[in-house]
């Protein structure tokens, strides 16, 4: 048995936190603020360029106590050992999880990562030197990745997010089995510069594989050869060679890499490609550290254990569903969709470690938008809506680009936190504003978030912020005792397209619900 296996409601620490709960639920952060001045003092992680603060959070020193119990009698730092160690904790489908492995120093790498990450290196410098070139003997300017998930989600983030350090190919991704982006594109690139990364495990995948077809067509149809302008990322090789690839520019994946744990891996030849190998060296070393911390740090100074404890706190306790993540920088824009895939397809299940139906909440909801985007969107249901949504705000101390635009940013970065813990009561009731409108000016405050503020946004600092989120999402999935390596629902959808597919082709639809037969007919009748 590579994890423990424990429902975590029937642990004499869950217990402790539920009694708990019932004491403080309606204790203000306000009153914790009045009560103890210093109380950021003992609510709050420093660790490299990193500071949490989490002080504006519905919790006291008895809540951080008992949720660290909960981690402890849940034996955490046994199924953290068993994820670094190899050890088969993806028992449904009988693999290891080792994403670790992938960002370790060179002094420990295994001999197939070292390989993998020596042969882009390579690539790369090729790539970037013009040494490696098109049919026609030209220099590639484009790079288009094609992929869908976590070969597209990603890199896609990490090459937006490290936009400062860009060389001079121009990126491109492509994910949706959508002709008209397709198209578009295609008119905007010239074939003879353009580079193409198919990345897909099986190179079965049926939109990747549907939209490198298109692009393979392009390039068969202006004269064009494959291998100079295709390569893959792919553990099946004899499909990728058999496509037209040459042997020498596949990238090679493994089993015991999910793809939304996969940007560390090959599948992140894009971004290398675009910000350079020793940037994307710095992004591993980054997530290296982190790993460090996470294994061998105790709980209570823990940073993606406190984080994964909080989350517990407010869905389990509080019923709080959701969590937003809301960053203070247009380059990580793409995060809280990223995140949605990392967390989400990782802790929606709904059947413990025994078998069993759970009978208590797991996964939460993620969502977000950069700020200050979201102060105009929807922060008005946080300060002012009925629901509580406890908010990850992420901001950095020092642009890429020094200005005194940035202190107008980052006051609106600290002015939401303090406003969301704060709320504003009563001002408007003197005689002297005497202001009908009152009551509906008032904010309640009470409302919980993170504060995570990191001294500059670099491929190092990424690492270390995205490794944060991956080993907050093992711990929650740990405590919950589900398995967060697997993800059954989003391949059944899949095994229904692929029927769906065939039906329309044949102008046949078969037997279905009368909702999804109604609606194909209509489909069927309409297209033109």
């Amino acid at each position: 048995m590579a994890l423990a296996k424990q429902n975590p409601t029937e642990t004499e620490a869950w217990q402790n936190l539920r009694q708990h709960f019932y004491d403080i639920q309606f204790t203000k952060m306000q009153q914790l603020f009045e009560e103890n001045p210093k109380r950021v003092e003992d609510f709050h992680i420093r660790w490299n360029d990193f500071l949490l603060d989490f002080s504006k959070n519905r919790i006291t020193d008895t809540t951080l106590n008992l949720l660290v119990d909960l981690a402890e009698e849940m034996k955490l730092k046994d199924g953290i050992d068993a994820l670094v160690e190899g050890k088969e904790i993806n028992e449904t489908e009988g693999r290891k999880v080792l994403h670790t492995d992938l960002r370790k120093c060179k002094e420990v790498q295994s001999e197939e990562v070292r390989s993998a990450l020596n042969q882009m290196k390579e690539f790369v410098s090729n790539v970037l030197s013009g040494t490696f070139k098109g049919t026609t003997g030209k220099a590639f300017t484009d790079v288009i990745n094609i992929g869908i998930g976590g070969s597209d989600l990603g890199p896609k983030l990490v090459t937006e997010a490290l936009a400062d350090y860009k060389k001079h190919l121009n990126l491109h991704y492509i994910s949706n089995i959508d002709n008209d982006s397709i198209e578009c594109l295609k008119k905007q690139l010239n074939p003879e510069t353009t580079l193409i990364v198919v990345v897909s495990k099986s190179f079965t995948t049926l939109e990747t594989i549907r939209n490198a077809n298109i692009f393979k067509e392009w390039i068969l149809s202006n004269g064009l050869k494959t291998q100079n302008h295709l390569v893959a990322v792919s553990s099946n090789i004899e499909e990728a060679v058999g496509y037209g690839i040459a042997s020498e520019s596949i990238f090679p994946m493994w089993d015991y890499v999910g793809g939304r744990y996969s940007l560390w891996s090959t599948v992140g030849l894009s971004t290398a490609l675009s910000v350079g190998f020793n940037q994307f060296e710095e992004l591993l070393q980054g997530a290296y550290e982190m790993d460090q911390h996470f294994i061998n740090t105790p709980f209570k100074q823990n940073i993606p254990v406190i984080l994964a404890l909080l989350s517990i706190w407010y869905n389990n306790f509080f019923c709080f569903e959701t969590e937003a993540v809301v960053p203070y920088v247009d380059k990580l824009k793409m995060l809280p969709a990223y995140l949605q895939q990392v967390i989400m397809e990782s802790n929606g299940k709904n059947v413990d470690r025994f078998g069993n139906p759970v009978n208590y909440e797991t996964g939460t909801i993620i969502w977000g938008e950069v700020g200050t985007n979201s102060q105009h969107a929807f922060f008005q249901l946080f300060h002012q809506g009925t629901k509580i949504i406890p908010t990850d705000f992420i901001g950095f101390v020092n642009p890429f680009y020094p200005s005194d635009l940035h202190d107008l940013l980052m006051a609106n970065f600290f002015a939401q936190t303090e406003a969301l813990m704060n709320g504003k009561e009563g001002s408007y009731h003197t005689d002297e504003h005497n202001d009908k409108n009152a009551k509906y000016k008032e904010f309640k405050g009470n409302r919980p978030s993170n504060t995570i503020l990191i001294n500059k946004l670099t491929p190092k600092t990424l690492g270390s912020l995205l490794a944060m989120y991956e080993h907050k999402t093992f711990v929650q999935g740990y405590i919950w005792n589900i398995y967060s390596f697997d993800q059954f629902g989003v391949e059944y959808g899949k095994v229904l397209a692929n029927n769906i597919k065939a039906e329309l082709k044949n102008n046949a639809i078969k037997q279905h619900d009368c909702s999804t037969s109604f609606l194909l007919n209509h489909y069927l009748k309409n297209r033109k």
